[in-house]
C-alpha cells in the first residue's frame, strides 16, 4: 500500500559514511532513446529505475522496440527508429516532462503516428516551446483543445532543418530539436546565449550522430545511422545535492560520495556550495561515454549567504530547492535570482519552497524569478507537502536533519520518480552525534 504521509526525525545527528546516489536521469532517458533509435544492441549499466525513466522505457516499448530491464542493467534491441510500429495507445509519460518533450522531437520524423499524453501536473505545463519550433521543422503535430497542451497528436513525416535561437537555456527544448534533425535534411542548429545540460550533444555524438558544439550553437547534420552501444551511466548530481546539503550544514559532518556525474553544465551546485562555505574536495575523476565522473567527500564548515543568478542558474535549476534549505542556515542573505523558469516545473517551485520552508520556521520570500532567504534561522518541525514534487519531497527529508521536531511528508512517494531508495540512503547515513 503506498504511503500518503512519512514522518522522520534525526535530531541531534551527523552525516557520516560514503554513498552511492542512483544513476542520473538525464543520462537514463537518453541512453533509452538512443538506444530505441540506433539500430542493434545496447546495454545500459547504471539506469536510473526510478518513475520517470520507466515511463521511457514502456513508450519504446510501444514502438516495437525490444527492452529488457534487468534493474540497474537494461538490454535493448532495437530494429531502428525508421522501422517501429505505430502504437495502439497512448505513449503515456506520466510526470515526465523530458519523456514527452523529447518524444515529441524523435517521433517528429519516424514513420510512426502516436498520441502522447500525461498526468494532471504534466497536462499543465508548457509544450509549445517545443512544439513551435518542431512546427517550423515540418512537424505535423495537433492539439484537441488547441492549447498545445497534452496530450498532443504527433505523425510522423519529413523534416526540414532549422537555425533556431533558443529563448530560454532549456536542454529539454534544445534536445527535441536535436533530435529530429536527426533525419531533418540539412543542418540543424540551436544557439542559446546560456547553454544548458549538453547530454544529449554528448551521447548523440558517442552512438556515432554528426554533432558539433561551437560558441554556444548544438548543431547536428543527417548522417548515417546509429549503432547500439555500451552506456555506463554516472550517479546523478542532482540527487547527489540533497547529501551534499545534508553534510554541508550538519555540524560534525564527513560524507563521501562515490561515481558522481561532473558534467561541468551540472556542476553548478558544487560551485554554490563552495562559495557558501562547503567544504568539498574531488578525487577519483575519470570519463564514461563523454561524460567526466568523480568522488566528491563534503564535510560540514560555518556558512554564508551569496547571490545565485545569471549564467549559473541553468546549471543547478533542479538543486535550488534544496540551495534555498542550506541557506536558511547560513549567515546573512541568500538571494536566488534569473530563476523564473522555476515556476514551470513539476510544481511552481519559488511558491512551494517558500511555503514550505516558512511552515519549519525559514525566514524566506518569494519574488517573481526566486527567493530572498534570511539567515541563520533554526528550524522545527511540522508537516510539509511535497506538492507531488520529488525534489520538495527530499527537501522535507533532508529538512529533517536540523529541525527541533519531526517532520512529516506528505506524499513521499513522488521521491521514487528520482530516487527510490532516499529514505534508506538518509537512514544510512543520518548518524547519532
Amino acid at each position: 500500500m503506498m504511503k500518503h504521509l512519512q514522518t522522520i526525525h534525526f535530531k541531534n545527528n551527523t552525516v557520516q559514511g560514503e554513498l552511492k546516489v542512483p544513476g542520473d536521469k538525464s543520462i537514463s532517458h537518453r541512453a533509452v532513446m538512443l538506444g530505441s533509435i540506433a539500430e542493434g544492441k545496447t546495454t545500459i549499466t547504471g539506469f536510473l529505475n526510478g518513475e520517470d525513466c520507466l515511463r521511457t522505457i514502456e513508450n519504446f516499448k510501444q514502438l516495437g522496440v525490444n527492452i529488457d530491464n534487468k534493474g540497474n542493467t537494461v538490454e535493448i534491441h532495437s530494429p531502428g527508429v525508421q522501422n517501429w510500429t505505430t502504437p495502439s495507445e497512448e505513449l503515456y509519460a506520466g510526470n515526465s516532462g523530458t519523456t514527452a518533450r523529447l518524444m515529441l522531437g524523435i517521433l517528429a520524423s519516424s514513420n510512426v503516428e502516436a498520441v502522447i499524453s500525461g498526468d494532471e501536473s504534466l497536462s499543465s505545463r508548457p509544450m509549445d516551446r517545443v512544439t513551435n519550433p518542431l512546427r517550423e521543422m515540418g512537424a505535423s503535430i495537433h492539439s484537441e483543445s488547441g492549447t498545445d497542451l497534452l496530450p498532443l497528436k504527433i505523425t510522423g513525416t519529413s523534416l526540414k532543418a532549422i537555425d533556431y535561437e533558443n529563448p530560454v537555456a532549456s536542454a529539454q527544448v534544445k534536445s527535441a530539436i536535436l533530435f529530429a534533425g536527426l533525419q531533418a535534411e540539412g543542418t540543424t542548429s540551436v544557439q542559446e546565449e546560456t547553454v544548458s545540460r549538453d547530454h544529449t550533444e554528448q551521447m548523440l555524438r558517442y552512438f556515432g550522430a554528426d554533432v558539433r558544439v561551437s560558441n554556444g550553437t548544438a548543431s547536428i547534420r543527417k548522417g548515417p545511422k546509429l549503432q547500439g552501444q555500451t552506456v555506463h551511466v554516472p550517479g546523478d548530481i542532482s540527487s547527489a545535492a540533497f547529501f551534499i546539503v545534508a553534510a554541508g550544514m550538519t555540524p560534525g559532518s564527513s560524507l563521501t560520495l562515490t561515481n558522481v556525474g561532473l558534467n561541468p553544465t551540472r556542476t553548478g551546485i558544487i560551485d554554490v556550495v563552495k562559495a557558501m562555505g562547503v567544504g568539498v574536495t574531488i578525487s577519483n575523476e575519470s570519463n564514461e561515454n563523454g561524460e567526466p565522473v568523480g568522488t566528491l567527500v563534503i564535510h560540514h564548515q560555518p556558512l554564508q549567504g551569496i547571490e545565485i543568478g545569471g549564467d549559473l542558474i541553468p546549471r543547478l535549476i533542479d538543486e535550488l530547492p534544496i540551495i534555498a534549505l542550506l541557506a536558511t542556515q547560513a549567515e546573512g542573505t541568500t538571494i536566488i535570482k534569473d530563476a523564473a523558469e522555476l515556476r514551470v516545473k513539476e510544481t511552481d517551485r519559488i511558491a512551494a519552497v517558500t511555503n514550505e520552508l516558512t511552515k519549519i520556521g525559514a525566514n524566506i520570500e518569494a519574488t517573481p524569478d526566486g527567493m530572498i532567504i534570511h539567515g541563520p534561522t533554526p528550524l522545527k518541525g511540522g508537516t510539509m507537502d511535497s506538492y507531488g514534487d520529488h525534489r520538495l519531497g527530499m527537501m522535507a527529508g533532508i529538512a529533517s536533519l536540523i529541525a527541533s521536531e519531526p517532520i512529516t511528508i506528505q506524499n513521499p512517494a513522488c521521491i521514487d520518480i528520482s530516487y527510490p531508495s532516499f529514505f534508506e540512503d538518509l537512514e544510512s547515513v543520518a548518524q547519532k552525534s
